[in-house]
């Protein structure tokens, strides 16, 4: 097994292929409560994609002349390289093929957070903590649905995963270190996952993908909580060594994540579609983002790698070791001083109370 790095009971662990393990008698009376406000609150968020009381995937929007996604947040559109090479009508399409590729990473995340959620399920010892997991996995699993239904709807089929993006999920689902899978799914890409669709929301110009973002960030907001608890059960009582493992593993995760996001070669064959070149826009890129461009940009409030390291510093998960690496992006005297509120969560208490209404007039009608 990998070295695992525990500082809790809660997160103790035993090996994939030892069941025998969960089958000792005393461990099922040594249950965290750490997790069940998570747990129980789980009906508050209930919704199922295949209902359309919660949300029909039989909405039409027009992508001949409208962008899923504003051109502003497509980066490559605004290159002197593309402008010149593409009609409007061309800019549209691909504007809406960066869209598919950006919301099939969101699907492949999800998958990821099942796999993940669900491999933890056979790694931790306390029942509490194994069935925070399993409540995760469900909801995960519905996000899968979701977006794979979305992705039919205006697409037809998702786009491949990434080289990027793939090998990172990879490595956190099967490693057997309960820190690489918190801090890597919980805390990096569930924070990613929370700033991105915020961002969806917000600026999406289809009312079904704000409206499923939405949806999706009542149960996000919760996946989110349970990284905290870690950090906040871990962080404080880590040595030097094992905290400078997990600030550089952290660090490792951030940096794969904004490379799949925003070099262009990871979506190499979406521009190939339109006889564009990544190279060149990845070298139009260089001139165009300065460091502050670039910071002006993670200072918006959606901004989702801001999201991301907002993340970081209220775990106590950046240090003066990597403080610089960060730095580059973001403010980190003002990111500190902020409160712990995060985007996203106003837009999610939003959507739990339409829940409310939806399972409420559910459970009436069923009593009657």
């Amino acid at each position: 097994m990998e070295k695992q790095i525990t500082k809790d009971e809660a997160y103790n662990t035993v090996s994939p292929d030892d069941f025998q393990a969960l089958l000792e008698v005393e461990r099922y009376g040594e249950r965290t409560d750490a997790f069940d406000k998570i747990i129980s609150a789980t009906h508050d968020h209930f919704w199922d994609p295949l209902d359309d009381r919660y949300i029909s995937f039989e909405d039409d929007f027009d992508m001949k002349t409208q962008m899923i996604l504003p051109e502003e947040m497509m980066a490559s559109l605004r290159t002197n390289y593309v402008q010149s090479r593409l009609n409007d009508q061309e800019k549209i399409e691909l504007g809406n093929e960066v869209a598919r590729w950006m919301i099939s990473s969101i699907l492949h995340g999800e998958q990821g957070a099942l796999s993940l959620s669900a491999s933890l399920c056979h790694i931790l010892r306390d029942p509490g903590a194994q069935e925070y997991a399993a409540n995760q996995a469900r909801e995960e699993a519905r996000h899968v649905t979701a977006f794979t239904k979305y992705i039919e709807a205006r697409w037809g089929s998702p786009a491949p995963v990434g080289e990027t993006l793939g090998t990172l999920l990879n490595e956190m689902v099967t490693s057997e270190a309960v820190y690489k899978k918190i801090v890597g799914m919980q805390m990096l890409v569930e924070g990613l996952a929370m700033g991105a669709f915020a961002t969806f929301h917000t600026r999406s110009q289809d009312p079904l993908l704000k409206h499923l973002t939405q949806l999706v960030m009542t149960d996000e907001a919760f996946h989110h909580k349970f990284g905290k608890i870690w950090a906040d059960r871990t962080v404080p009582h880590l040595s030097e060594d094992e905290r400078n493992t997990i600030e550089d593993w952290a660090a490792h995760c951030f940096q794969t994540l904004l490379f799949n996001l925003v070099n262009p070669e990871q979506m190499k064959d979406v521009y190939a579609k339109f006889g564009l070149d990544y190279k060149e826009i990845m070298a139009e890129f260089a001139t165009m983002f300065g460091d502050e461009s670039r910071r002006e940009q993670m200072q918006q409030s959606t901004n989702i790698f801001r999201v991301l390291i907002k993340t970081l510093v209220k775990a106590g998960i950046i240090t003066d070791r990597t403080r610089s690496f960060y730095s580059a992006y973001v403010d980190m005297d003002e990111l500190k001083g902020e409160g712990d509120e995060m985007i996203g969560d106003e837009i999610a208490e939003q959507g739990i109370a339409f829940l409310k209404t939806v399972n409420f007039r559910g459970t009436a009608v069923a009593a009657e």
